[in-house]
C-alpha cells in the first residue's frame, strides 16, 4: 500500500521555528495542475474599498510614481500611488491629470506656443507632429498642430508656428472618449491621430492610430482599474505633519481613491493620530498605514482605523536599514507575523497587507 510522503515544510512548520526569513531562503515547491492559465484571478484588493484586477502597485517614490507611471498602472488593472516629493498643488496636478485619463494609451506629445519656432524637434526626436497650444505647455486650450510633413515641405524653417499651424476642430475628442470611441473617430476622419481635450481647455493626451491598433491587439486587456464614476483610480502619499493636512485636502478636491501614510516607520504617536483625522475628516476614503513589521504595530494601526496595511522595512533594492541599522525583519517572516495577528486578532476587519 503506497504511503503519502511530505516534501519540503508546511507553512504552519516553517513559520513556527523562530527564525526570520527573506525570499532568499525560501522557495515554493511545485504542485499538481488541473487548470489553464485562463482561469486564474489574481484579483484583490489593495485596501477596504479599492479592488484591483491584478496584484500591482507601484511605489511613492519619486523616480518611480508620476501620472504616467499611475496612469499606466491603472490601465492595466492594478494602481499607482503618486509620491509627495513636490508641493500639495503639484501632487493634486498628477492626481488630476490621471483622473483625466481614460485609454490604455500613454504618449508625450511636444507643446509649443504659437510665437514658437520648432528649429530642429522633427529633425532630433521622432515626432509626428507638434502640438500648439496658448502657453506652449499641455494647461492650457489647443490652438492647433503642426504635421511633420507640413514641416518637411516649408522652406521658410525659421517661421512661427502660428503661422503655419492647422487649426482643425475635428482633430480634438473629449476625455471620456473610450478607446472604441476614439478608434471609430480615427477611422471616420480617416486621420492618423487625434487630440483629447478636456473641456476645451486643457489637452489631456494625443492618440495616434499606430497606438489604438497596437492595443487592440491585446484583447485580454481589461478596463483597468476603474472608480464608479468611471476613472481611473489613483492613490498618493502624504507624510503626518500638519501640514500634510492641507496636503491632503488638495488631494481630495482632485479626485484621489485612496491615501499612504508613507513613512518607514508606521508606528507611532504621529501616525496614528493622522489616520484618525484622516477618518474622521474624510471617513469615505481608505487610508493605508505602515509601514510595519511586527504583530503589535499591526494592532496600533488597525486600532487607529486603517483600510491597508504596508508590510516590510528595510528590505527595499535600495534601503539600507536592516543593513546599517539592524532594524527590520525578514519580509517572508514579515508577512506571516502581520497575517497572524490581523487573523486571529483581528479576524472581523477586513483589511488588505501588501508589500512595496
Amino acid at each position: 500500500m503506497a504511503t503519502e510522503f511530505e516534501d519540503g515544510f508546511p507553512a504552519e512548520k516553517l513559520f513556527n521555528q523562530g527564525y526570520s526569513y527573506t525570499y532568499d531562503d525560501v522557495i515554493f515547491l511545485p504542485h499538481y495542475i488541473d487548470f489553464p492559465t485562463d482561469a486564474v484571478n489574481l484579483s484583490t484588493k489593495l485596501s477596504r474599498n479599492v479592488p484591483l484586477s491584478i496584484p500591482w502597485v507601484s511605489s511613492p517614490m519619486d523616480t518611480v510614481t508620476e501620472a504616467y507611471m499611475a496612469s499606466a498602472m491603472a490601465a492595466l488593472g492594478g494602481i499607482g500611488i503618486i509620491h509627495s516629493n513636490v508641493t500639495a498643488s503639484e501632487q493634486a496636478d498628477m492626481i488630476r491629470s490621471v483622473k483625466s485619463r481614460r485609454v490604455p494609451i500613454l504618449s508625450s506629445p511636444i507643446f509649443k506656443a504659437p510665437d514658437s519656432r520648432i528649429t530642429d524637434e522633427f529633425d532630433s526626436h521622432d515626432v509626428p507632429f507638434v502640438l500648439v497650444t496658448q502657453s506652449g505647455t499641455q494647461k492650457t486650450k489647443l490652438l492647433g498642430y503642426v504635421a511633420k510633413s507640413d514641416w518637411l515641405g516649408l522652406k521658410d524653417k525659421e517661421i512661427k508656428l502660428g503661422e503655419v499651424m492647422r487649426t482643425d476642430a475635428n482633430v480634438c475628442v473629449p476625455w471620456d472618449y473610450d478607446l472604441r470611441q476614439i478608434d471609430e473617430k480615427l477611422k471616420e476622419e480617416g486621420r492618423d491621430f487625434v487630440v483629447v481635450e478636456k473641456e476645451g481647455r486643457e489637452v489631456v493626451d494625443a492618440v495616434t492610430k499606430e497606438e489604438v491598433d497596437r492595443v487592440k491587439g491585446y484583447p485580454k486587456l481589461g478596463k483597468g482599474t476603474v472608480g464608479s464614476d468611471g476613472r481611473w483610480m489613483v492613490g498618493a502619499a502624504i507624510g503626518t505633519r500638519d501640514s500634510d493636512k492641507e496636503r491632503l485636502e488638495q488631494l481630495v478636491k482632485a479626485g484621489v481613491d485612496v491615501i499612504v501614510l508613507d513613512s518607514s516607520q508606521g508606528n507611532s504617536v504621529y501616525q496614528v493620530e493622522m489616520i484618525k483625522y484622516v477618518k474622521q475628516t474624510y471617513p469615505e476614503l481608505d487610508v493605508i498605514g505602515g509601514n510595519v513589521v511586527t504583530m503589535s504595530q499591526a494592532q496600533n494601526l488597525i486600532k487607529a482605523g486603517v483600510d491597508g496595511l504596508r508590510v516590510g522595512m528595510g528590505s527595499g533594492s535600495i534601503c539600507t536599514t536592516q543593513e546599517v541599522c539592524a532594524v527590520g525583519r525578514g519580509q517572508v517572516k514579515d508577512f506571516e507575523v502581520v497575517v497572524m495577528e490581523v487573523f486571529f486578532i483581528w479576524k472581523f476587519i477586513k483589511i488588505k497587507i501588501f508589500y512595496f
